[in-house]
């Protein structure tokens, strides 16, 4: 006897098919109720009838009042007529009682039973009449507890769809809402990012790698008495990859991950965060050694007690505490480690960062030049792209761009060669894709008039000028006077990558700033609004310099930086009144004196500014080396500079 496959697929069972039973039962039961539910008659009429009686065929008349049917029984000799050939009774169900042979429905019960009374009695019969009533008891009970099935059916529908269709898993149903909504990432099924996906954060990484080596061998650590952290907080900038190499760390220690978002412990239900916390933890317990990342973890991580003007008891500083207790709760030999990621860590909670909780903060900064060179590799594996490809100057053209800012560069460049019909992307293709990222889309259509055209012109020629005469500005490399996003014109810059920066430096870039209105000034003698976001961006270094990085002699060395940021939240200011007004005048007397230096600048050279302007008006576009062949080679430029003249 061949056995069976072992791959056979056996029929699921379906809860539908009881129902369908059910039902089934049900139509059954009241097809077959009542007397001759089961049987099939042979219709006639009351003229009919009469014509019966009065040939004495007819041995009773049943007469159904509540229904208005009447039953007729024939005599055994009269079923042998011809008149009645063919009307025996068929009855689905077996009996031995006696059945009739018709039936017929009839108008007003008294008229019917006196004409009936009556034409008998002419004819002198021995017909039996009887009277009767059927009822119905399964009807009449579906029909009262109709009304209770369909709100319970109700109810049951709109229970399943609050729970997703019932396949939202635990955390979706009603009942489950305190469940964790973490997602789990088994090593065995999801596949993995290692470090080899994560480029550059080469200090990042070896800071989680001893993490790593716990998961995979704890009793290295723990042999010799040490206690492994139990939780790690990613800190940095938006985009610098703190979601990905939590992930990596996952990939690399090969355990089960559980990912969430700090929000999805919040919900309008008093509670749920605390429950969700709880079960979140239990989880992790149970398939450990495992990682919890908690993404944005400022969300729920927030300082107590702060801003809570109602007296009410806040929900979220629930969750919190609970994440307080689970983290202080569970032992470091349950190999169940936390990681965490947020770019504000100055409002975290201090008793969350405290040793015991987040043992280690690794800062995971924006990419240096060799840095991006490596993300660019990595983003640029699935794009075809041009062999004199230079990743150098790529790097060079980015800086300050984050990892997603670059993965956003490659995949527009692909976008921008593919939309010009291009077979591989090329290095004008991730220029353009830059200039789209950093200014904006270009509008050559906008309407403008000659002279504002002019006036933009010569603004930007300001900021090129400015900006080529002095040492500490950044150095140009393109500019424009197409609009671009916002913005009437451009001028794009390298700035150096500087760790500090000296008050020369910052009074450099803010002239060249400047440079925009004080050619204005110098060649129209006339000033126009579009130096506002000029202005905006020197107001906010002075305001650094005197009031931050105590860079201001009148001030002296004082900051009245709050680097908790829980400054940002008081009503009155760090400062006298006499000392806001001493800011505000050594603020403006930074930025004039700037201005003033502009406009000397631009009047000591107003011929190359005119020309370089008409250049401009006439190509739009201008590079790097139309500034040479009119300023000549800049005296400071260092050698790295001299590598990025466009062409």
């Amino acid at each position: 006897m061949a056995k069976e496959s072992p791959n056979t697929k056996k029929p699921r069972f379906n809860s539908y098919w009881i129902y369908a039973v059910i039902l089934i039962v049900i139509i059954a039961m009241n097809y077959f109720s009542g007397s001759g539910g089961w049987q099939k008659l042979s219709p006639t009429t009351p003229s009919e009838l009469q014509e019966y009686l009065k040939n004495g065929d007819v041995e009773k008349i049943l007469i159904i009042t509540n229904t208005r049917q009447a039953k007729v029984f024939l005599k055994p000799e009269a079923l042998a007529k011809e008149a009645h050939k063919g009307v025996e009774s068929k009855s689905f169900i077996p009996t031995s009682a006696k059945t009739p042979h018709y039936e017929l429905k009839f108008g007003d019960l008294q008229n019917f039973e006196n004409e009936l009374k009556e034409t008998v009695k002419e004819n002198n019969l021995d017909t039996e009449i009887e009277f009767t009533s059927e009822s119905n008891l399964l009807g009449d009970l579906l029909l009262t507890l109709l009304p209770f099935i369909l709100i319970i059916g109700i109810w049951i529908f709109l229970m399943r769809r609050m729970s997703g269709g019932g396949s939202g898993g635990a955390g979706a149903q009603i009942f489950n809402i305190g469940k964790s909504k973490a997602k789990l990432f088994d090593e065995k099924i999801n596949t993995r990012v290692t470090f080899k996906d994560v480029a550059g954060l080469e200090g990042a990484k070896e800071e989680v790698q001893e993490i790593v080596e716990f998961l995979k061998s704890p009793e290295k650590y723990t042999s010799l008495g040490g206690k492994i952290p139990k939780g790690a907080l990613l800190v940095g900038p938006p985009g610098t990859g703190k979601t990905l190499l939590a992930k990596a760390v996952a990939g690399e220690a090969k355990v089960p991950f559980f990912s969430l978002s700090g929000s999805d412990f919040v919900e309008m239900f008093v509670g749920v965060g605390a429950s969700r916390v709880r079960d979140l933890f239990k989880q992790a317990k149970d398939k450990s050694p495992a990682i919890i990342f908690i993404d944005e973890i400022d969300a729920i991580g927030r300082a107590r007690g702060k801003n809570n003007f109602t007296g009410s008891n806040d929900e979220r500083e629930n969750t919190l505490n609970q994440l307080l207790t689970e983290m202080d709760g569970f032992g470091t030999n349950t190999n169940v480690i936390v990681l965490a990621a947020t770019n504000r860590a100055d409002i975290l909670d201090k008793a969350l960062m405290r040793a015991g909780r987040f043992d280690r903060q690794i800062y995971v900064d924006l990419p240096d030049l060799r840095e991006r060179k490596e993300i660019f590799e990595v983003h640029l594996r699935p794009i075809k792209t041009s062999e004199t490809l230079d990743l150098d100057f790529l790097a060079k053209q980015t800086p300050g761009f984050s990892g997603a800012d670059i993965a956003n560069v490659c995949n527009e460049a692909a976008l921008i060669a593919a939309r010009n019909g291009k077979k591989a992307v090329d290095r004008q293709d991730f220029l353009d894709a830059v200039d789209r990222i950093v200014g904006g889309l270009e509008k050559k259509n906008k309407i403008i008039t000659p002279e504002e055209k002019k006036t933009i012109a010569y603004h930007e020629a300001g900021h090129a000028t400015v900006s080529w005469m002095l040492e500490h500005a950044a150095p140009l490399v393109k500019v424009t006077i197409v609009p671009r996003g916002q913005s009437l014109g451009a001028a794009w810059y390298l700035p150096e990558e500087r760790l500090i920066v000296r008050p020369e430096q910052m009074l450099d870039e803010m002239c060249a700033t400047l440079g925009g209105r004080a050619a204005e000034k110098v060649i129209f003698d006339k000033i126009s609004t579009g130096a506002l976001s000029d202005l905006e961006k020197v107001t906010k270094q002075a305001k650094a310099m005197v009031t931050i990085y105590g860079l201001n002699d009148k001030i002296g060395n004082l900051t009245y930086y709050d680097s908790s940021g829980q400054g940002d939240y008081g009503f009155t200011k760090p400062y006298s009144e006499e000392t806001a007004l001493v800011i505000d005048k050594e603020i403006s007397t930074i930025i004039e004196k700037q201005y003033k230096r502009a406009i000397s600048l631009l009047e000591d050279n107003k011929d190359k500014l005119t020309e370089l302007a008409e250049r401009l008006l006439d190509k739009e576009v201008i590079f790097k080396d139309d500034l040479e062949k009119i300023f000549g080679k800049r005296p400071f430029e260092k050698e790295e500079e001299q590598e990025l003249t466009e062409n």
